[in-house]
């Protein structure tokens, strides 16, 4: 199948009959399935989405200019990791992919620990020790990044499991991409979610590519949501980039799982607009005029459509949060780049609740050591 197929067939998916839509063309909500998000929270998640927005422009241009080492964006794909955020609740935890920055600081992670997570310095959260955007934020109840595909999933059934055994009111909601779907943890996670009716939330963000692999050459199945069946878990497809609509099926979802009902697994329609990553040149695989259609649906384009046919955030408005948001990063930024690398003893940290004596050991001969001649401690 050629680019341009494998596009339009794809684009084509997100009008099928069977996904979930509310936000229409002409800025009008379907009220069979509207979640009735105030004006106040319209306008907060808008202004949330601008900062996700900002913040990825940012640091792909940080990555650019050799100040950071690579990024991993949410270009286009903003509502459904808002929009499913949003609609946990205070106590639900989630297992992120490696897209879900927006979420975290959703969630209360401070930009600047992100930052400097980016860094790799003494305020990182992961004290350096791992790549850019593998962060994690327990007061924000957002678990650990790791590369390795779909291992959150599983990571995600454990702790709704756990959860459930100890009668905890909890969800733990997982995010990965349609490429995970071929992955053992795949199988496993939803396997044992469907047995065991485990309270847990997949989030399927199907973009169309895994790295430069199409959508088609992870499955034959029609859909993604449709491999929820053999598992005994019920599935729904969401139109991606339409904020309420996710917000609507998630908040589903989660009652579900909070009523004992067991595990929903979400197949989000979105779209990938820019690479996989900063290390990712979509170009070799993918002809730029094929993004034209998506433009168009622009998860944050379509929010500021309704938001000015209901009036309620003007152009002077969205360009004064525009400016506060590059100023704010300006500071942020040249504050974790002044911030020192983590420290030599960091590294015997954070294993042990108490430190055993080799380690002890060991770490009093590194800083007695020698330092080898680099601008690097």
């Amino acid at each position: 199948m050629t680019s341009a197929a494998h596009e339009s067939m794809f684009t084509a998916s997100v009008h099928d009959d069977d996904v979930v839509r509310v936000l229409g063309t002409d800025g009008t909500l379907d009220a069979r399935n509207d979640p009735g998000l105030s004006p106040e929270e319209v306008v907060h998640l808008y202004r949330h989405m601008v900062l996700t927005r900002l913040v990825d422009d940012r640091l792909v241009t940080l990555q650019r200019q050799g100040r950071i080492g690579f990024h991993i964006g949410s270009l286009g794909e903003e509502a459904a990791i808002i929009g499913s955020a949003y609609a946990l609740r205070k106590q639900d935890w989630l297992f992120p992919c490696y897209r879900e920055f927006g979420a975290a600081l959703l969630r209360g992670m401070p930009l600047e620990r992100y930052l400097d997570n980016m860094f790799g310095n003494a305020n990182d959260p992961v004290k350096g020790r791992q790549m850019p955007d593998h962060y994690t934020c327990k007061a924000a109840q957002f678990g650990s990044v790791s590369s390795p595909i779909g291992t959150q999933i599983t990571q995600a059934v454990g702790f709704a499991w756990a959860a459930k055994i100890q009668k905890q009111d909890l969800v733990a909601l997982t995010y990965f991409g349609e490429g995970a779907t071929s992955s053992n943890e795949f199988h496993n996670g939803l396997n044992f979610a469907g047995v065991f009716k485990t309270p847990t939330v997949f989030i399927c963000r199907n973009n169309g590519w895994a790295i430069s692999v199409p959508t088609e050459r992870q499955t034959a199945s029609r859909t993604f949501a449709e491999k929820g069946i053999a598992y005994g878990v019920p599935s729904v497809r969401v139109d991606g980039n339409d904020l309420f609509a996710v917000i609507a099926v998630t908040r589903d979802a989660i009652r579900r799982a909070s009523a004992g009902e067991g595990s929903t697994l979400i197949e989000a329609i979105t779209y990938r607009m820019g690479g996989h990553s900063t290390s990712d040149d979509p170009t070799r695989y993918r002809d730029k005029s094929l993004l034209d259609p998506w433009a168009d649906r622009d998860p944050l384009a379509r929010i500021k459509r309704y938001l000015d046919k209901q009036g309620w955030f003007t152009d002077a408005e969205e360009q004064k949060l525009r400016t506060e948001i590059d100023a704010r990063l300006r500071d942020l930024v040249e504050a974790s780049e002044k911030t020192p690398p983590p420290s030599l003893e960091s590294m015997f940290e954070d294993v042990y609740a108490e430190q055993p004596w080799h380690l002890r050991e060991q770490c009093a001969e590194l800083l007695a050591g020698p330092r080898a001649p680099s601008a690097h401690h």
